[in-house]
């Protein structure tokens, strides 16, 4: 543990080490945030709590950016789950009281239009990174907990703001980057290969400014999924096959791993428009429009040879003296074709004077959104045959909002709005002759539903005395579920409409201790509505009845606490933080014992408490000049308190919350051309489970710390070109979330700027 530590105990050393030359250091004035550059974030600036950001000049020199998500990378205590280049249905984000199960308690922003994924709650219900490119970003803003009454219960984790560009003048950019994955795990020994290539445009001219990106990426991810049976009992049946892995599973269980499923080829394009229009030098309006397309593969590989050497998909097999039944889709073939397209309006004044407002609508569409997948053994699936498809063309959610920001004298800050979210989900499965491009057939299932908020929130930031600043807020949420139906191939049950009302306060004070110390305490109540998905999908038995889902989900109800120290030093900052959580009512998966029930459900857990310490750390010019440094240190105690339907999870962690985790960034800036960065990432153990069973984290459906190190060289050879290499995963760490995440990737870039 020493030796995986010790580059953020390095960091952190240095940062006392330097309170020695802080006698000089700025005032750090009661937690404002300051905003630089000419795109003001959505985030408030006048909240007293822990806000982090990185801008798009640190991460061109220190990350490896192949998708918008990886400018999170090593930001305080946040974790996106990103499989593979161009993940776009599992890359959930982490943040310090909720694992990579949890999406819905976090929220994503690209300038302020929603791109989190509200339908659903769990790994496939991830952010829409895809509608920000990296070359987009100009700055990303993170406000961690709700502690803003701007935002909606699913604050709850942290709100992330991608403020991308606006030109001032006529710009042109192009990137080309190239990855290479050698991926050795099981039996499948193998190298992934991605390409990415972006073109971006942009002008102002007198009151109309506008920007254009176009980018495509062509990336083969390593194999997600592997095919596994329990070792069972000796048999002659089965035709003999070898290939065949032995290994553990996640609670030390023999078994056999028989190939490898789900690789996915993805070819993505995405179109961005921005089209911005100043009414007066106070007063601009912007259109936003978004295309995202992804055409995706997904291939297994068998492991099983038979006595001839050919390969082995299906059927009755005999493996070391033992028989095992392959289904036909035991190594599943499918492909997906997505077209999501969207649209966002904003007009606000910037008048930095007695007051301010801002109208803004969105729109996310899942304009063509189909899933086919063969339900006939391999090889013959490769040419076409019997299949499903699961079409969700129509789903999609809007959002409306009018906020005012009301300034009546210098002590005051106060602000104030309406709020509107609307998500609707449209789920059909159906039969196919031809899995490839057959036409539907007749149903198997389908999910339908809506959800919509309508919110209204206050709250005022109040400089009460010189030193001392305080934030008051509340919310009111009104959320209604309806027009819900479960379906399956014969029957549709209509589930009935209901509504909830909430108040959700907010309360933050901060005190100038001194010129170089900030104290900060928030307080904040975040009420999570249950999503679509969680309400509505489940099944039908063959009485009729519904089954394997709850339309009476209570929704999460949380109190998040924290109190910060930050110290402003000669070159950087300090921060120390101390948080805490208490959840009632969580929504999880899982077998409602109480009731003899053998099937895991979406239900609600009494109450999980977590408690935790952070520390955050950067600076420039340490030890030498041109080195930068920055960390961050996480200790986390999240367990689950009471659990009536499940006694066995009580006392247990929550899932997917490590107790350790930490990032580090070393920057060197040798000249004006060339800059090296060596960062390294670590999380401690975790469990996916709710009782904890899964105690083998380093095996397929585990969940595993790690530790893994990046490096990154970048030469500006000119004004207008650039170049960049560098190595995610140096140490080839092997670790798991479920899936295997990347090995040890090389990736080379070439930029032009003008």
């Amino acid at each position: 543990m020493k030796t995986t530590m010790s580059p953020l105990a390095l960091a952190l050393l240095a940062a006392f080490s330097t309170f020695a030359c802080a006698e000089d250091a700025p005032v750090h004035l009661l937690g404002t945030v300051t905003i630089t550059g000419n795109r003001p974030t959505s985030l408030p600036t006048q909240i007293p709590t822990t806000i982090e950001g990185i801008t798009q000049a640190e991460i061109e020199k220190t990350i490896n950016a192949t998708d918008a998500e990886d400018a999170l990378k090593y930001l305080p205590s946040l974790l996106v789950r990103k499989r593979y280049i161009g993940d776009y249905n599992h890359a959930v984000l982490s943040t310090r009281a909720s694992g990579t199960g949890n999406s819905a308690r976090s929220m994503v922003y690209a300038d302020g239009i929603l791109l989190s994924n509200y339908l659903g709650n769990g790994a496939s219900f991830a952010p829409r990174w895809g509608m920000v490119s990296p070359e987009q970003i100009d700055r990303v803003d993170v406000l961690y907990g709700p502690f803003s009454a701007a935002y909606g219960g699913n604050s709850v984790g942290a709100v992330v703001d991608y403020v991308t560009r606006m030109p001032t003048k006529f710009e042109a950019h192009a990137k080309l980057t190239l990855t290479h994955q050698p991926f050795d795990l099981y039996g499948t020994s193998d190298s992934y290969d991605g390409k990415r290539a972006s073109i971006a445009l942009g002008d102002r001219q007198g009151a109309w400014s506008w920007y254009v990106d176009v980018s495509r990426t062509d990336s083969e991810g390593q194999p997600l999924t592997f095919p596994a049976k329990n070792v069972s009992k000796p048999s002659s049946a089965g035709i003999p096959v070898t290939g065949a892995v032995a290994g553990l599973d996640r609670t030390n269980s023999n078994w056999l791993l028989l190939g490898a499923g789900t690789q996915y080829h993805t070819v993505q394009d995405q179109f961005k428009a921005k089209l911005a229009y100043d009414f007066s030098p106070t007063v601009r309006a912007t259109y936003t429009f978004g295309l995202w397309r992804n055409d995706s593969e997904g291939r297994p590989e068998t492991y099983l040879r038979d006595a001839a050497g050919r390969p082995v998909y299906f059927g009755a097999v005999n493996i070391a003296g033992s028989s095992y039944t392959l289904g036909a889709t035991d190594f599943n073939v499918s492909n997906e074709k997505l077209q999501h397209v969207m649209h966002g309006l904003t007009v606000k004044s910037n008048t930095r004077g007695v007051f301010d407002w801002e109208l803004a609508a969105s729109l996310y569409d899942y304009d063509k959104d189909r899933l086919r997948a063969a339900t006939v053994e391999l090889p013959g699936a490769l040419s076409g045959g019997p299949g499903r498809i699961v079409n969700q063309g129509g789903t999609g959610w809007n959002t409306l909002s009018a906020k005012g920001v009301w300034r009546p004298d210098a002590a005051h800050v106060a602000e104030f709005g309406y709020q509107r979210e609307a998500y609707k989900l449209a789920s059909i499965e159906n039969t196919t002759s031809n899995w490839i491009d057959g036409a539907p057939g007749d149903r198997n299932s389908a999910f339908a539903g809506k959800t919509e908020t309508n919110s209204l929130y206050a709250q005022d930031s109040w400089k009460f005395a010189p030193e001392w600043k305080t934030v008051l807020g509340m919310r009111y949420e009104r959320w209604t579920a309806h027009d819900g139906a479960t379906s399956n191939r014969l029957t549709t049950k209509p589930h009935p409409e209901r509504s909830e009302n909430y108040l959700s306060p907010k309360a933050a004070l901060a005190y100038q201790a001194s010129d170089a110390w900030v104290l900060k305490a928030s307080l904040g109540r975040a009420v999570r509505m249950p999503t679509v998905s969680e309400l509505y999908q489940g099944g039908i038995n063959a009485s009729g009845q519904l089954i394997n889902n709850d339309p009476n989900l209570k929704p999460e109800k949380s109190w998040t606490t924290e109190l910060t120290a930050e110290r402003r030093l000669a070159s950087g900052q300090l921060r120390l933080t101390a948080f805490g959580e208490r959840t009632k009512d969580a929504l999880y998966s899982q077998v409602n014992v109480l009731a003899g029930a053998s099937v895991s459900t979406v239900q609600n857990v009494d109450r999980i408490n977590t408690k935790g310490l952070e520390a955050a750390y950067t600076a420039d010019d340490v030890w030498v000049r041109g080195l930068g440094l920055s960390s961050s240190l996480t200790w986390t105690d999240s367990k689950i308190a009471r659990n009536d339907k499940f006694a066995a999870s009580v006392g247990k962690w929550q899932p997917r919350i490590p107790e350790w985790r930490a990032t580090g960034v070393a920057n060197y800036d040798v000249n004006d051309q060339l800059s090296l960065t060596l960062a390294a990432r670590y999380s401690g153990r975790q469990y996916s489970t709710l009782d904890n069973t899964d105690v083998n984290g380093f095996a397929y459906m585990g969940a595993s710390k790690y530790f893994t190190t990046d490096v990154r060289a970048r030469y500006r050879i000119n004004r207008q070109w650039s170049a960049a290499v560098g190595i995610d995963n140096l140490n080839n760490y092997k670790y798991w979330n479920f899936h295997p995440y990347p090995q040890r990737t090389y990736v080379a870039e070439l930029k032009f700027d003008l």
